[in-house]
């Protein structure tokens, strides 16, 4: 699979200087597996991303809850920087559907495996540190963070948007019918896209597309809840 390196980074809202290093980013191991140990996978960028995260994550922390003691700023830090919540921005960013996998990995769901994706999401934090330092790291990555530390801070996080979705139509809307329509499959079936629309009784609020039919509908849970003003974009 060949990256759309332009394509993503109009996902992303930024131009790497170093194109390489976003392709390397989008590179799971299983890939250079299978086609050759020379081609750089995204294992170390992986590891730089975590350190580099973690001290972002730190940082607001520290300047926005400054009474908050040493045990307390640690125990909010971990509920952010794990892998539900990395798994979730991922899924903003539609991090599987530019991901190049080995065919073994590709087969067994890959694409949409959590771990994956949140492994993958810390590899880009570290491509983007590597191409114009933290200053862009944070502009680009803090404010998609900055939702989930205030509702951990409050008790109050979620991470499945699909579920967040149908608990606050349950709550606000509890007679509305929420329904999932497939409108559109695109290419091979090695490579498809879906394209999903999600409607509320008979008004469309939301949609997604994706590598998967979970994925897509994810995403439209995530545009619906926007364009609901229940989280932000």
């Amino acid at each position: 699979m060949e990256i759309d390196v332009n394509q993503f980074e109009k996902v992303l809202g930024y131009e790497f200087t170093n194109k390489d290093l976003l392709k390397e980013a989008l590179t799971h191991s299983s890939f250079s597996n299978e086609n050759g140990q020379q081609i750089r996978n995204n294992e170390r960028m992986e590891f730089l991303g975590d350190a580099v995260l973690e001290i972002m994550v730190s940082h607001y922390l520290y300047k926005r809850f400054n009474t908050y003691p040493e045990g307390k700023l640690t125990r909010l830090r971990s509920k952010v920087v794990c892998e539900d919540v990395l798994y979730s921005i991922s899924m903003q960013y539609r991090l599987g559907d530019f991901l190049v996998l080995g065919k073994g990995e590709e087969h067994t769901g890959g694409r949409n495996r959590k771990s994956i994706l949140a492994d993958c999401l810390e590899a880009l934090i570290a491509s983007v540190y590597l191409d114009s330092g933290f200053e862009n790291v944070e502009a680009l990555f803090l404010p998609k963070f900055q939702e989930f530390i205030e509702r951990a801070a409050t008790g109050k996080i979620r991470l499945d948007f699909k579920t967040r979705f149908q608990e606050v139509i349950q709550k606000d809307h509890p007679n509305s019918k929420i329904r999932y329509q497939v409108y559109r499959e695109e290419g091979p079936d090695h490579d498809k896209t879906f394209y999903v629309r999600l409607f509320l009784d008979q008004n469309r609020v939301g949609n997604g597309e994706g590598k998967s039919k979970k994925s897509a509908e994810q995403e439209a849970a995530r545009e619906a809840l926007v364009t609901m003003g229940y989280i932000n974009a």
